[in-house]
C-alpha cells in the first residue's frame, strides 16, 4: 500500500467508516481505528460548539449536540483550517429545523459576526474629510466587513440578552420586517437592526455608491421632503457607526438633468447636510 493510499483509507474511515477501508488499515483491528475516529468527529463537534455558543445556548446541548452529528455526517472539513468549517452550518440548520426561523437568523447572527471580525481592513471616513466633497457626483464606499440579512424573528434581542446574559426573551415573529447589520468597528464586532427602507438604501449604496441615486430612489419611496431628510439621517449613522470607509466622485456622465433626477437644485447638498454634524452611534 503506497502512502496515497493510506491518506485515502484513512480519510474514507474517518469520514464515513468504510468498511473497506478499515479492512486494509492494520488488517481492520476496528477498537484502533475506532479511537481516531472519535477524536476526529469530537473535534468537529467541538469546532461547531465554540462557533455557535449562544445557538448552543438557545436550541439546548442535546438538539444542537444532534444537529452538529447531522452536520459532521453530511459536510466533511473542506478547508486546511476548522475556522472554515462552521461555514455551512447554518444551511444544515435550515434543513432539520425548517419551522424555526429564530434559529436560522441567530446562526447567521454568530457566523457573520466571525466573518466580519476577520475582514479585509479598510479605515473609516473622518467627518473632516467630507468638507468639499461634490454631493452630486459623490460615491460612498461601505465597510467591507458589512453584511446585511431580511430578519422576520426577534432572533437579534435573542443574542444581545444570550450575549449579555440576561433573561432571554421568547422566539416571536416581528410584527414589520427588519434588517440585520453586521459589521466591524474597530477592533468589536457589531450587531445592529434598520428597517427595511434602510436595508434597501444600503444595498444599493453597496451595488452602486451613488449618493445621488440613493436620494432619487428615497425620494421616490417616500416623498421629496422627507426623502432628502432620509437620506441626510442614514448618511449620518453610517458615518458615525464606521460603515463609510470611502467618499470619491463618480466622473460626470451629463450636463443636462434626467427626469428622474432629484427635483430640486440643491437637494442633494441639503440631504448631505441636513442631519450633519453626526450624533453618535448606539451601535
Amino acid at each position: 500500500m503506497t502512502l496515497a493510499e493510506l491518506q485515502r483509507d484513512f480519510r474514507a474511515w474517518l469520514v464515513s467508516a468504510s468498511e473497506a477501508s478499515a479492512a486494509r488499515l492494520r488488517g481492520g483491528k476496528r477498537a484502533g481505528l475506532a479511537v481516531y475516529q472519535n477524536n476526529y468527529r469530537a473535534q468537529l463537534v467541538g469546532c461547531l460548539e465554540q462557533s455557535f455558543p449562544q445557538v448552543r445556548a438557545w436550541m439546548g446541548a442535546d438538539a444542537f449536540h444532534y444537529a452538529a452529528v447531522s452536520h459532521i455526517d453530511r459536510h466533511p472539513p473542506h478547508s486546511w483550517t476548522l475556522d472554515a468549517y462552521a461555514d455551512d452550518f447554518g444551511a444544515t440548520l435550515a434543513e432539520l429545523f425548517p419551522r424555526n426561523p429564530d434559529i436560522h437568523e441567530l446562526a447567521w447572527i454568530e457566523a457573520s459576526l466571525t466573518t466580519a471580525f476577520v475582514a479585509r481592513d479598510a479605515a473609516p471616513v473622518a467627518a473632516a474629510d467630507l468638507a468639499d466633497i461634490d454631493w452630486d457626483a459623490a460615491r460612498l464606499l461601505m465597510a467591507p466587513s458589512l453584511l446585511t440579512l431580511p430578519a422576520t424573528t426577534n432572533a437579534a434581542d435573542i443574542w444581545s440578552a444570550l450575549h449579555e446574559g440576561r433573561d432571554r426573551p421568547e422566539a416571536e415573529m416581528l410584527a414589520q420586517p427588519c434588517a440585520l447589520l453586521v459589521w466591524r468597528r474597530g477592533f468589536v464586532s457589531r450587531l445592529h437592526t434598520v428597517d427595511m427602507l434602510e436595508h434597501e438604501a444600503i444595498l444599493h449604496v453597496q451595488a452602486n455608491g451613488s449618493f445621488n441615486a440613493l436620494c432619487d430612489m428615497l425620494v421616490d419611496r417616500i416623498g421629496e421632503s422627507e426623502g432628502v431628510i432620509r437620506a441626510g439621517a442614514m448618511l449620518a449613522g453610517w458615518i458615525s457607526s464606521e460603515l463609510v470607509t470611502g467618499v470619491g466622485h463618480a466622473p460626470p456622465i451629463s450636463t443636462t438633468p434626467n427626469q428622474g433626477d432629484c427635483p430640486c437644485p440643491g437637494t442633494l447638498a441639503r440631504a448631505a447636510t441636513s442631519c450633519w454634524p453626526p450624533r453618535p452611534s448606539a451601535a
